[in-house]
């Protein structure tokens, strides 16, 4: 009986130890678990009262193991001793080592010497000596902490970085880790001197307490320091404040608020700042006609059941540039959009209902693009194909209902946005079979239907800015209704005949490929009354050319009859590359070709499709089997094979370097509003030349104005338990020649968190 209190007793060191670094706490022990002892020796004393295992000591005791070479349990004190190379296991793995321990059996009081952690997570933690007082408060004296292994070759070597304190308070009540007399190391030498600072437990995951700090700098704000603090009020929801100091604006304060759900969750964040001296920026730019300045934002995600989900996400500010000036997290891209959404799928089916705005952040006071975008309410996508075939092929259904509002509208040589309110809804099915024949030919038939009912309200300013739109100097047909139907049927025939051959240590398929479309003219194709909101944009290249339609959205259809012709090709070689190709051209065969018709943006304008018969499109692809990659598009003129569109990238990882390059050209298109050729060329590297070390670089160069568009470079150390970034980036205006510098740093220790500073403008000057 009195070896069982020893051996229970034994194990309670391990217990403490456990506690002490991890948090397990003494009723985390089986009372009816097996024990296991091993020793060389097992004396009882009865003169001395005690028990002692000598030589091997090896306990094993509800997942925990003891080694020492000596312990002794002493039943007048009720104390426990162990001594020589103790080492304990705990369940979860955690090592604890200590040269002597001494502690009661009840575990409330207790000294160890020289205790050593290891912790499952690597990490790593030592005293000179550790006392426990109360059962719930343990003091280490000397302690030190890291993150860092050990370096294998040298043990003795200081860890990358360490923090020392001369006490180190773990509170068993208050799950709190407080060091005093602290200092920050890195490679063995103090870079910091901290009188306390307090932790929480490592076994506590979310504990009210400051976070990290960070770094802020701009020229208009001056240099800020961010400190946060985070509030657990509840295992489900929880607040996070922050305030940030800035030496030219004052203090901008911001909180968030975050909830947790079965099914999703949602936050809620604020921001506000009374500027101290807003004429930091200059008076054409709204930052700097503004003094309190504010946002409130909110986003949120649910999973209604495994089919539907809901959501927003939503950000109403004091004026259109506050977010992206002061870096609101989340909230500070160049564009921002509102949305509220529903959403729905099953198998090939999908539904999608959202209301959405976008919210262009500009610093512009009069002008811009912010208060011309519109309110769009509702947008409705649903798709449904049927299970079964239908007639042996593939039936697909598609319905899009839109409709929008604009204070105000976005004019020039393009009428973007018309003030007023539209809206259209459209359904359209597509039916496909494909039929192969003996000889490998693939014949297959489409058949698709549409139709559209279209309402328009536009104001009087808008109305006649259609009337007066002219195109190349042309008046064109300006009659606006309020409502527009319009319908189209199509029928067509697509063939390929993919060829395989092979030949010594590669395999070529080579597929000539055909479409034909008959369908009558596009309604209203000579009427500019009906919006383009959703089909601005048209890029005719090799990956579109075999497309149904290839207006890029609803509001525009396809009429006439057109064929494609074209020719693909993929190859795979013995020694690991592949290559893939398409060229091909279009033809307009019959009616008006919908790209050479009037629009309110003139969209075919120089698409290349304007024309009856069209510019050719290709592209090829390389890839090695080293990772390198190639690819180009082009697009040439049909009668001069002059370049007009290109695409060309190249990419890939060899030995330590990765690198991508990506050059654009498209020739000018001055009704379409480019009066210039535009060509860009952009790349970005890095190269680790070390097994911790990595530098990089990146850059956009604008060839037609000779403008180092931005460039930015920087490197980078990591590790297991460190890393550190530190980067540079500069933007120019083409046209102005200003610049804007970003600097930024980020250093983070694990398990401690991040410290560092965002990449805000440090500068801002006109080029000489």
């Amino acid at each position: 009986m009195t070896t069982g209190v020893a051996i229970i007793a034994i194990v309670a060191v391990a217990s403490v130890a456990a506690a002490q670094v991890a948090g397990i706490d003494e009723s985390d022990l089986p009372q009816d678990a097996q024990m296991l002892l091993a020793a060389d020796t097992l004396v009882y004393d009865n003169d001395r009262n005690t028990i002692t295992a000598v030589g091997g000591v090896q306990i094993e005791y509800g997942g925990y193991r003891v080694v020492a070479q000596r312990v002794t349990y002493d039943r007048t004190t009720s104390r426990v001793i162990g001594s020589g190379n103790v080492e304990i296991i705990d369940q979860d793995g955690n090592r604890y080592h200590a040269d002597e321990i001494d502690l009661t059996d009840d575990l409330g009081e207790g000294f160890i010497r020289a205790l050593r952690v290891e912790t499952i997570e690597k990490t790593y933690f030592g005293a000179e000596s550790a006392e426990r007082e109360g059962g719930r408060i343990t003091t280490f004296n000397k302690g030190v902490y890291t993150a860092c292994e050990p370096c294998e070759e040298n043990p003795n070597r200081p860890p990358l970085w360490q923090i020392k304190a001369q006490k180190i308070i773990w509170n068993g009540e208050r799950k709190t880790v407080r060091f005093q007399n602290a200092r920050f190391e890195m490679f063995g030498l103090p870079i910091a001197y901290l009188p306390f600072f307090e932790v929480a437990d490592p076994t506590v995951e979310r504990k009210s307490g400051f976070l990290m700090p960070s770094v802020l700098g701009g020229s208009e704000r001056g240099y800020g320091l961010k400190v946060p603090y985070y509030f657990a009020l509840s295992p489900t929801f929880d607040l996070t404040v922050s305030v940030t100091g800035y030496t030219k604006q004052g203090f901008l304060g911001e909180a968030e608020w975050r909830q947790q759900f079965n099914n999703g969750q949602y936050n809620l964040r604020i921001a506000g700042i009374r500027q101290r001296n807003p004429e930091e920026w200059a008076t054409t730019e709204v930052d700097g006609n503004e003094t309190d300045r504010g946002m409130v934002a909110s986003k949120g995600d649910f999973q209604i059941n495994p089919r539907w989900s809901t959501g927003w996400n939503i950000m109403v500010q004091s004026d259109k540039n506050f977010s992206r000036s002061y870096d609101i997290e989340g909230y500070s891209e160049a564009v921002h959009r509102s949305e509220v959404y529903l959403t729905g799928l099953d198998d090939r089916n999908y539904f999608d209902l959202r209301g959405y705005r976008f919210q262009v952040q500009e610093s512009a006071v009069t002008g811009g693009r912010n208060d011309a975008q519109p309110l769009v309410l509702p947008n409705l996508d649903y798709s449904y194909t049927p299970d079964r075939s239908v007639a042996g092929g593939e039936l697909t259904i598609d319905v899009n209902a839109q409709s929008l509002y604009r204070d105000e509208g976005m004019y020039g040589t393009k009428l973007q946005g018309l003030e007023g309110n539209s809206g259209r809804f459209t359904t359209e099915a597509e039916w496909r079979r494909s039929f192969v024949t003996s000889a490998g030919l693939v014949v297959t038939p489409i058949l698709h239907a549409r139709g559209d009912s279209i309402f328009t309200d536009y104001s009087q300013n808008a109305v006649g800015q259609i009337q007066s739109f002219t195109i190349n100097g042309m008046t064109t047909e300006s009659e606006v209704r309020s409502a527009y139907y319009r319908s189209m049927a199509t029928a067509g025939i697509e063939a390929r005949w993919p060829i395989l051959f092979s030949a010594a240590g590669s395999a070529h398929i080579i597929e000539p490929m055909a479409q034909l479309f008959a369908r009558p003219d596009e309604p209203y194709h000579d009427r500019l009354g009906i919006p383009n909101e959703d089909a601005q944009s048209l890029v005719f290249d090799a990956t579109t050319l075999f497309e149904r339609d290839k207006f890029s959205g609803y509001d525009r259809i396809e009429g006439g009859t057109r064929a494609n012709l074209g020719i693909r090709y993929s190859g795979s070689f013995a020694n690991g590359w592949t290559a893939h190709g398409l060229f091909g051209q279009s033809y307009q065969l019959a009616g008006d070709n919908p790209y050479d018709s009037p629009d309110l943006v003139n969209v075919g304008a120089y698409s290349g499709l304007e024309t009856d018969v069209s510019d050719y499109v290709g592209l090829v692809g390389v890839s090695l089997p080293n990772g390198l990659a190639f690819s180009t598009g082009v697009r040439l003129d049909e009668e001069t094979f002059d370049l007009k569109r290109a695409d060309v990238r190249a990419g890939g990882a060899v030995g330590p370097v990765t690198a991508n390059l990506q050059y654009a050209f498209i020739e000018s298109q001055p009704l379409y509003g480019f009066d210039e050729d535009r060509q860009e060329v952009s790349g970005h590297a890095s190269i680790r030349f070390h097994q911790n070390w990595r530098g990089f670089a990146s850059g956009t160069f604008d060839i037609e104005s000779r403008t180092l568009v931005k460039n930015s470079f920087g490197f980078a150390y990591d590790d297991e338990c460190f890393t550190y970034l530190m980067s540079f980036s500069q933007e120019r205006d083409g046209v102005t020649g200003e610049r804007e510098n970003s600097f930024g740093f980020t250093i983070s220790l694990r398990t401690l968190g991040d410290f560092g500073s965002s990449s805000a403008g440090l500068s801002s000057f006109t080029a000489q």
